[in-house]
């Protein structure tokens, strides 16, 4: 009999604020244990749904009450919620595309790192013979950096769902982790431009012509971005729309390329996302590269007890995160 037959599943695998359920039951039964058999392609998690003929996927997907067949089982559903939230989030994720690192803490405190360097200090000028190396200062901000809980409420009875497939109630996780993804994205946009609480708002740049947005200006807020690149763009759906009016952007080599390829021509070269939540006539233009920090405080949070519990109706599903800016200078808005 495999190993992972024999573990006891239980709420207090849930309790580890440093370690995460799937974690823990790595440790229980290590993945590398299976190679070279049928089941190494599953994690930890997979092999105790196979173990308990638990299906979450595909037309001949288990209802959920399949999860509570057992109290080990049901120990498995607030592991499958996280799961299917998770997707859903990296379905509907942008962040990845335009924070430079991602921080997890355990707690809920965090100051990030600041270095604004000089116009001279970004030169870095030959040091003479017995002189003394240019310094670049790195220090914590003043400020914590300010952590959001997103999440939503569960609200259904256990008797309401637990004959739904699992097929279908993922899809309804899945849009929860939707939902939070594109509020993680609008506070991440709200500090690039107002910062994070440590002096270091976005510098602002106007377009010549009030209302509009030409080409001279995109180049304009290239050069003010030097010696940083302009690799990522964000912009409303008015934005967008002004972005991809422009002529330079009807170039017909360029059209031929999309129509071939399917990737479109952006501005200058940048990465361009429609983030329909910036308000104002405003563009963010950064280098991703050195621009936002993401500070997670943990995993997804779930109320296990009354997942496990079949308390359904108020249980919440949530994340903790915040953002930092690491460069300022490597942010600027062109508002028009």
């Amino acid at each position: 009999m495999a190993y992972f037959d024999n573990i006891k599943l239980e709420k207090g695998m849930y309790g580890n604020s440093a370690k995460s359920f799937s974690t823990i039951l790595e440790e229980l039964d290590p993945s590398a244990e299976y190679k070279g058999t049928p089941l190494e392609s599953l994690d930890a998690f997979q092999r105790q749904l196979k173990r308990y003929d638990i299906k979450v996927s595909g037309a001949n997907s288990d209802s959920v009450q399949k999860f509570f067949q057992t109290s080990d089982s049901a120990a498995l559903f607030p592991e499958y919620v996280s799961r299917a939230v998770r997707q859903g989030m990296e379905r509907a994720d942008i962040l990845s595309d335009i924070v430079a690192t991602k921080t997890v803490i355990d707690g809920i405190d965090y100051r990030s790192v600041v270095s604004v360097p000089t116009e001279d200090d970004k030169k870095l000028k030959p040091a003479l013979e017995g002189t003394a190396l240019p310094q670049t200062t790195i220090k914590t901000g003043e400020n914590l950096v300010k952590l959001q809980k997103r999440g939503r409420m569960l609200v259904a009875s256990y008797e309401a769902v637990k004959f739904q497939k699992l097929d279908l109630f993922t899809v309804t996780l899945r849009q929860i982790g939707a939902y939070i993804a594109r509020q993680q994205l609008s506070d991440a946009v709200d500090v690039l431009i107002n910062g994070d609480g440590n002096s270091n708002a976005a510098g602002i740049i106007q377009t010549e012509t009030q209302g509009t947005v030409s080409y001279d200006d995109l180049v304009s807020l290239w050069s003010a971005l030097s010696p940083y690149s302009l690799n990522t763009m964000l912009a409303p759906t008015v934005g967008m729309t002004k972005l991809l009016s422009m002529t330079e952007m009807k170039d017909a080599q360029a059209g031929q390329n999309f129509h071939g390829t399917g990737k479109m021509i952006t501005p200058l070269g940048a990465k361009l996302y429609h983030v329909p939540d910036i308000s104002g006539s405003k563009l963010i233009a950064f280098d991703k590269n050195c621009a936002l920090e993401m500070v997670q405080s943990g995993d997804i949070i779930t109320d296990h007890d009354k997942l496990i519990d079949r308390q359904l109706e108020r249980a919440s599903i949530s994340c903790i995160t915040g953002f930092a800016k690491l460069f300022p200078d490597a942010v600027k808005v062109l508002t028009y």
